[in-house]
């Protein structure tokens, strides 16, 4: 079945639907109701979670659906050794689609690929997050009253930050879209996400290590928090974890128009003191990845009782090349294949299908 692994999955007329879809439903909920009657979601969240797995549920709730799964991976068979692919295949017996948290990237994919119910990417180690996206792009929408023509500022650890590599290949695609990126040197965006998605779709984008310096300009600070858990050095962590903090005084310098984002959970990246600020957009947009959720589980409910099946990749290599990534599901799933893609011909450049670690292919 059709899944959602990464944003881009979706075209922008696909992703505007959503968008109409979810005002919908914020209109005329009752409409809703019991759009998912005896429809089941089965959550596999291998990874803690508060927002992104419990917006899930009320999404399924109030379409009239239940609800199965786990919270955490001890309480599963994972704890046995059970590979993702028959986890995903046991739970398809179960479950008429399901959402997938998972530490190491690509796992949803591997789900994806051994399953016969839609199969939604709820975050994948530091890969992507595209229902968080999903939850950015309505939040902007109703705070902007558009998604083109917007300066936005990525504000903290774009390096490891799944959300903001997601968010900026759905923002690539409309127009007049310039990034400000914001971070430590060393928690700059990757420079495949730079060459790929911003190069590649000719956006306009600067980088800084400064917030002060880049509020006034922008429509849209999005903000993220430094993630323990993505460092294996905690001295290196300690050292980086309180590089911006977004205070009052710091707000004075935007604009009006400007709203604050965060995909939650904060720590001391904004000060408890911004929240009154009319400005601060980050728990309506909490509120906005239900309603994008429940869109969402609505269309790959109808393309799946329609038989639209995921699209097969192309231009790949198997076992060719090795992936090296330790966070890619690859280097652990029994027996899984090694799956290249093809990200630049000329230069010869391959991407792994499940973390995008990258290869050239040798002669």
């Amino acid at each position: 079945m059709r899944s959602l692994i990464d944003i881009t999955d979706f075209s922008v007329e696909e992703l505007d639907g959503l968008l109409h879809t979810a005002c919908d439903i914020i209109e005329n909920p009752a409409k809703y109701a019991d759009s998912c009657r005896r429809k089941k979601l089965a959550t596999l969240f291998f990874e803690p979670s508060t927002r992104t797995r419990l917006s899930f549920e009320a999404a399924m709730l109030e379409l009239g659906g239940s609800v199965i799964g786990f919270s955490q991976a001890s309480s599963s068979s994972a704890s046995k050794g059970e590979s993702m692919a028959d986890t995903a295949k046991i739970l398809s017996c179960y479950a008429d689609i399901m959402a997938i948290r998972h530490p190491l990237e690509g796992a949803p994919y591997v789900a994806a690929r051994n399953t016969s119910v839609p199969v939604i990417n709820a975050g994948d180690g530091g890969h992507c997050h595209p229902t968080q996206t999903l939850a950015d792009l309505l939040t902007i929408y109703r705070e902007e009253g558009r998604l083109n023509n917007l300066t936005v500022g990525c504000c903290g650890d774009l390096k490891y930050g799944r959300t903001v590599h997601s968010l900026l290949a759905a923002l690539s695609r409309y127009e007049n879209i310039k990034v400000v990126l914001i971070s430590p040197e060393e928690l700059r965006l990757p420079g495949y996400v730079k060459y790929e998605v911003l190069d590649g779709k000719g956006i306009s984008y600067e980088e800084t290590t400064s917030l002060e310096e880049a509020i006034p300009q922008l429509d849209v600070l999005y903000m993220t928090r430094i993630q323990r858990e993505r460092f294996d050095d905690l001295e290196t962590y300690e050292h980086l974890k309180d590089s911006y903090i977004l205070t009052p005084e710091k707000m004075q310098a935007a604009k009006s128009t400007m709203r604050v984002l965060h995909p939650l959970p904060r720590v001391n990246e904004i000060s408890v003191k911004v929240d009154a600020d009319p400005r601060a957009a980050y728990f309506r947009q909490a509120l906005n990845g239900k309603y994008m959720r429940m869109a969402l589980i609505l269309k790959l409910l109808d393309e799946a009782k329609k038989g639209v099946q995921m699209p097969e990749p192309e231009d790949v290599l198997v076992d060719r090349l090795h992936c090296d990534n330790p966070r890619c599901i690859c280097t652990t799933e029994q027996e899984l294949e090694h799956m290249f893609k093809c990200v630049d011909k000329e230069r010869r450049i391959y991407r792994c299908i499940y973390c995008e670690a990258k290869k050239t292919l040798e002669d």
